[in-house]
């Protein structure tokens, strides 16, 4: 990873609310959809998602069909991206498999991921003027904070990811009326609990949960190039900040120094964390805390252990301040005097 200030950032990424911290949607524009004339546009037997009775050359429906996938489930940093990427029925195949070879992103190269998503951003193209897209970007901080609730109060990650693709689905169908009638999902779990939990949700919409959904169904492939150049360019974008932010605080970092890809499997990523936790705070919110890794590091190699005022020692402390050495209450003045000073007061 290095300096991405000259990369492409396609608009799916806001680099202020990123390195805030903040979980964000994006939505692209939708695409008008054009009346299918089987005279001049034909439908094609291949280019059907699923089985149908029509004959292949006669005028059938036109409607958007809708996928859905994420990237940046397991990683201990960065943040975790879910997308939607919708196209005219008639152009599912033709346009995404045989024009521009979408496929799963783990398949693609990241140079080929990266023209296609810069291809979806150019006006003109037959990819920006047909599909749309969307994408929820889940920081690493709103991650942790939800997974790192109380027991009772735990937002796991499986709902959080459940939310995401509910959100970013509504906001297509319902929010911004697109005509979507058939949507394909990669599944979290088992796919049969999950699409029943999604048809609950939209019982208007035929919906398909399926593993590697990303390899059977191409707006689904479509679907996980977007999720996957968004997260990575958000990491790219997140490691430059933390290597800015280091170099203010006149900390010594190297010029070669990664954290590669964020996953814990990764040994660039595992040194980078090492050699970059801050005794007390840990790391910056690029990092999800709640995951094994960082938590093993924080409370076993080297992490600073603060102990906190109870809420008893809290009360007990007011009660103090409040009483002088004569028992008689101080004012809320001078209560506020002992704590400080607004910025802002006239001393």
């Amino acid at each position: 990873m290095g300096d991405s200030s000259n990369a492409f950032v396609p608009p799916s990424i806001d680099p202020l609310r990123l390195f805030a911290g903040e979980s964000f949607a994006h939505y692209s524009k939708c695409p008008p959809l054009k009346t299918n004339d089987a005279a001049s546009t034909p439908i094609h037997a291949e280019d059907c998602p699923t089985d149908t009775s029509e004959s292949p050359e006669t005028k059938a429906p036109e409607y958007f069909v809708l996928g859905v996938d994420e990237a940046g489930r397991g990683p201990v940093l960065g943040p975790m991206v879910y997308s939607a990427f919708y196209v005219p029925r008639h152009l599912h195949r033709s346009l995404l498999t045989n024009d521009y070879s979408f496929d799963d992103s783990k398949i693609l190269t990241p140079t080929v991921r990266m023209n296609l998503m810069r291809l979806l951003c150019t006006p003109g193209t037959p990819l920006f003027e047909s599909c749309g897209w969307a994408t929820k970007l889940l920081s690493a901080q709103d991650i942790s904070s939800g997974m790192l609730r109380p027991a009772a109060a735990a937002y796991n990650l499986n709902a959080q990811a459940m939310d995401a693709t509910v959100e970013i689905i509504r906001g297509i169908v319902e929010d911004r009326k697109v005509d979507v009638r058939e949507v394909y999902i990669d599944t979290i779990g088992n796919p049969a609990t999950y699409q029943k939990k999604l048809e609950r949700i939209f019982p208007t919409l035929k919906i398909t949960v399926a593993k590697k959904a990303d390899s059977l169904y191409p707006c689904v492939s479509a679907a996980s190039v977007v999720a996957k150049v968004t997260r990575d360019i958000a990491l790219e974008l997140c490691y430059d900040e933390a290597v800015k932010v280091k170099q203010q605080e006149s900390s010594q970092v190297s010029a070669s120094e990664s954290w590669g890809s964020g996953y814990p499997s990764d040994s660039k990523c595992v040194n980078w964390l090492r050699t970059n936790m801050e005794p007390i705070f840990g790391w910056g919110n690029e990092c999800r805390f709640s995951w094994g890794t960082a938590k093993e590091m924080l409370e076993l190699k080297g992490g600073t252990r603060v102990d906190w005022p109870s809420e008893e020692e809290n009360s007990q402390l007011r009660d103090f301040l409040l009483t002088s050495s004569g028992g008689s209450k101080k004012s809320d003045h001078e209560l506020c005097e002992w704590f400080g000073h607004k910025t802002t007061e006239v001393l």
